[in-house]
């Protein structure tokens, strides 16, 4: 059975719209999802930078955000994953839609649109609130530089060449130093991303712990290891320079003093869901789970 939020809407009256970017090619498949909504009498809004794209009108994202009861991702998981992070602030559930292959977060298909719609003005729908990693890099020099993220964290190597020394603490205290490509810090969001293919294990969503997994160990005793989300992860380095990578969008440089530190946020990520959907048949469906052959 699916653990989530009684949560309901305000109220539903307007979606704010953001596009798969680099795909002008999503235009007819945005006009005609638009139609549906404005047909059950949902008013929509397109990011600017969307609206650009397709060569429409659209407000600033900002304006959006404040502006719309519920956010709508049109695209893949990528396209979700970033406006969950960009939204963030602003505290607004959302919706992914998926233009390709059914994901782990975008799970609304083109052809579920119009009874999704149907349901959430029936307000049979779900939120569910997903744990993110609030962080920051700590430099030798005494400045910070924050950040928030939904999937992962990954610590590596800034060249292929190149293997690298992560030293870890929980808590304060020093447990584990990991050399080879790296390691990943996921949420249980994120355990279906790039930790999944470095060994690490599947979790439940709505779980909250940390998953930190190796990525090629150079030792055989180096195992994915999964510890609460009230514990406070401090990762460096002892070499020159390594690469830190948010959601694998966002790049920074952690020098030999500087310390990576890594919390669960606060307050978790809103997404708006279908009231019946459930997460272990989205599993077999995306990972062959069950198969006989």
């Amino acid at each position: 059975m699916e653990r989530h939020t009684l949560e309901r809407l305000a109220q539903i009256k307007t979606a704010g719209f953001i596009l798969k970017p680099d795909s002008p090619e999503i235009k007819p498949l945005y006009e005609n999802i638009r139609g549906q909504f404005e047909t059950k009498g949902i008013r929509v809004l397109l990011s600017q930078h969307s609206a650009e794209m397709i060569g429409l009108e659209g407000i600033a994202f900002d304006e959006l955000c404040k502006t719309s009861d519920f956010l709508v991702s049109l695209g893949g998981d990528g396209t979700l994953l970033s406006l969950v992070r960009r939204s963030y602030d602003y505290r607004k559930p959302v919706l992914g839609i998926n233009a390709g292959n059914l994901g782990f977060l975008a799970d609304i298909t083109i052809e579920e649109v119009e009874e999704f719609l149907e349901q959430l003005l029936k307000g049979e729908y779900r939120v569910d609130e997903r744990m993110m990693i609030e962080g920051y890099i700590r430099k030798a020099s005494g400045e910070k530089e924050t950040f928030f993220a939904f999937n992962d964290v990954v610590i590596s190597r800034p060249v292929i060449s190149k293997m690298v020394q992560v030293n870890a603490a929980i808590d304060g205290e020093m447990f584990n130093s990991y050399k080879g490509d790296g390691v990943i810090v996921a949420t249980p969001t994120g355990s279906t991303a790039y930790n999944l293919a470095a060994g690490g294990p599947v979790m439940y969503p709505l779980t909250e712990a940390f998953i930190l997994t190796p990525i090629m160990a150079h030792s055989l005793t180096q195992r994915p290891l999964v510890v609460p989300a009230d514990f406070t992860l401090e990762l460096s380095s002892p070499d020159e320079k390594v690469m830190a990578m948010i959601d694998g969008q966002d790049a920074y440089e952690i020098f030999e003093g500087d310390v990576l530190v890594i919390k669960g946020a606060k307050r978790g990520a809103r997404l708006l869901h279908r009231k019946e959907r459930n997460y272990f048949s989205v599993l077999r469906e995306k990972l062959s789970w069950g198969d006989t052959h």
